[in-house]
């Protein structure tokens, strides 16, 4: 018995060896396992439900499967695929979780996030993000044509790539202080999220108790996922992007 996290794999046309990772991971390391999250930045872009690539279309068909043989699944929006909405999800056989979101973890609760609402020293990024959540501008953004959206979608990339390249490196990590408020506020001694890229598991102290911050690793030139099971300690795993999984 046990459950998987994963994040920011941004899976794309240009990287199909990301892709063929992924897939290996569900036809391997994925099976049997009871539950499979994936906390964001899932696709590197989501422009609507009604866009239908081959890639997305082979992803779906592979996560149904898996939900079919009774891996329950989790989805929650990054800051690439915040557009992912109810029809995609019910597609794929999964559920759509709201960031932050605290679960039950074999008696351990343990709050999930994407991470970005985390990075508080970013503050032009925090604006950009509080726009881009904004229900009343995503409903007039997805009732534009579907090729509009498509060139919207590359211009904010590159528009925000090239801020990125200016930035200092410890902009884009989370601020330490809006981790332990935010774990706080929840009530919770372990948080699990995505986001900066940055791998590890992190010792703090929060509500006066030690606590852990658990960061999940992007999908560039490793696999990497985070392995929970009844009496044990979570497990950070990684390998080649391009080794094969356990089959």
């Amino acid at each position: 018995m046990t459950t998987l996290f994963i994040s920011d794999l941004h899976l794309e046309e240009d990287r199909p060896d990301i892709t063929e990772a992924f897939l290996a991971f569900l036809a391997g390391e994925a099976q049997g396992a009871e539950r499979l999250y994936i906390l964001g930045d899932f696709f590197e872009a989501w422009i609507g439900d009604d866009e239908r690539t081959p890639l997305q279309e082979q992803v779906a068909s592979a996560l149904r499967a898996l939900s079919d043989q009774g891996t329950e699944l989790y989805l929650m929006h990054g800051n690439r695929d915040f557009l992912i909405g109810d029809d995609y999800c019910q597609r794929i056989g999964a559920t759509l979780l709201d960031d932050p979101t605290v679960v039950d973890l074999y008696g351990t609760p343990t709050l999930l996030m994407h991470g970005d609402s985390l990075c508080t020293a970013d503050v032009e990024y925090q604006k950009f993000r509080a726009t881009m959540r904004n229900r009343q501008w995503q409903t007039m953004f997805l009732q534009r044509p579907l090729a509009d959206r498509q060139t919207t979608a590359r211009q904010l990339r590159e528009i925000s790539m090239a801020k990125n390249q200016g930035k200092e490196q410890s902009i884009m990590d989370v601020t330490p202080e809006e981790v332990v408020n935010v774990m706080e506020e929840h009530g919770v001694q372990r948080l699990i999220h995505g986001h900066t890229h940055r791998p590890a598991v992190h010792d703090l102290v929060a509500n006066g108790q030690p606590a852990q911050r658990i960061v999940l690793g992007d999908w560039d030139r490793h696999v990497w996922w985070l392995t929970v099971a009844p009496g044990q300690e979570p497990a950070l795993n990684k390998r080649p992007l391009n080794e094969q999984g356990q089959c």
